[in-house]
């Protein structure tokens, strides 16, 4: 067993496909698989799942995966100790619903880079669910996830809340709902809506607080940020958690605004989720300490 060979099935994991972890790691594909094949052979156990949409961690492979990280962890710490000039920083990767981008990721993603100039985060838009399973599988070190207050937090994840919020209506200045101290949930039946897609809580909210009464819902996105140019547009209002809005740059130059949403005490959870695991990289641990202290600050402004 060569170390290489660690590496190689580590970047298939992440990437989720053999021929993005062959582009990486500059190999030809057909030499990434017999490599992956080999170490499977040598173990005795099929780690990758083969799929035509990707590579994906099979169920033994995720039990073996901390180990591996182990071991390429371990490696590391040896070639530090030997005074090796290597690359100890790997890419830290995170899944995000894209929510209170602005007020939280933008600012940890630049104190990061100033203390790991060495390495790259890559910051994936997904739905709960795909962040969720990425994190299973490895594809992603962390992920920023909405909660419902109450929602459960699934098996295997360790869960830190970061910012709490309610849901609000988001609106531009100029609309007739503008002008009311609280929306009611009659008040959106009668302005065109800009709806998350299924797979997003606040769609689910959404469908919950109309209890069955149809909107009309002019448009369907993917994330917040999303949502919020619509909004800015002229297109219609969108219902979002109020740390989404509060402190974007379309709100605080007046572009958009939000209402409360009237009589309602739901609370919507901004979570950072990660993988129980016995060895977590350290790139992965500081940028990890950066979010919750980020979260520390916008709760006490």
């Amino acid at each position: 067993m060569r170390t290489e060979q660690l590496e190689y099935i580590a970047a298939v994991t992440r990437l989720g496909s053999l021929r993005r972890a062959a582009d990486e790691l500059r190999l030809s594909q057909p030499a990434l698989s017999e490599t992956v094949r080999n170490l499977e052979r040598e173990l005795g156990v099929d780690l990758l799942e083969r799929k035509r949409s990707g590579a994906t961690m099979s169920a033994a492979g995720r039990e073996l995966l901390p180990h591996i990280v182990s071991v390429l962890e371990a490696v590391d710490r040896l070639r530090a100790a030997a005074g090796e000039q290597h690359r100890i920083s790997r890419m830290v990767r995170v899944g995000t619903v894209n929510a209170a981008t602005v007020p939280l990721l933008i600012p940890v993603l630049r104190a990061f880079r100033s203390t790991h100039p060495a390495t790259q985060v890559e910051v994936v838009g997904a739905q709960q669910t795909e962040i969720q399973r990425g994190l299973v599988e490895g594809g992603f070190d962390l992920g920023l996830v909405n909660h419902l207050e109450g929602d459960d937090v699934p098996a295997g994840m360790e869960c830190t809340e970061l910012l709490s919020g309610r849901p609000v209506v988001c609106l531009r200045p100029d609309s007739p709902l503008a002008a009311l101290a609280a929306v009611g949930a009659e008040d959106l039946l009668g302005v065109p809506l800009i709806a998350m897609r299924a797979g997003y809580v606040m769609h689910r909210y959404v469908h919950r607080l109309l209890s069955g009464r149809t909107p009309a819902f002019s448009y369907s996105t993917d994330g917040a940020e999303m949502g919020k140019l619509l909004v800015a547009e002229g297109l219609g209002a969108t219902v979002l958690p109020d740390f989404s809005v509060v402190g974007d740059p379309l709100e605080r130059s007046g572009t958009i605004t939000c209402r409360p949403i009237a009589d309602d005490t739901t609370r919507v959870l901004l979570t950072l989720q990660r993988r129980r695991a016995e060895s977590v990289p350290q790139a992965a641990r500081d940028l990890h300490a950066a979010f919750v202290r980020r979260a520390r600050e916008l709760a006490a402004v």
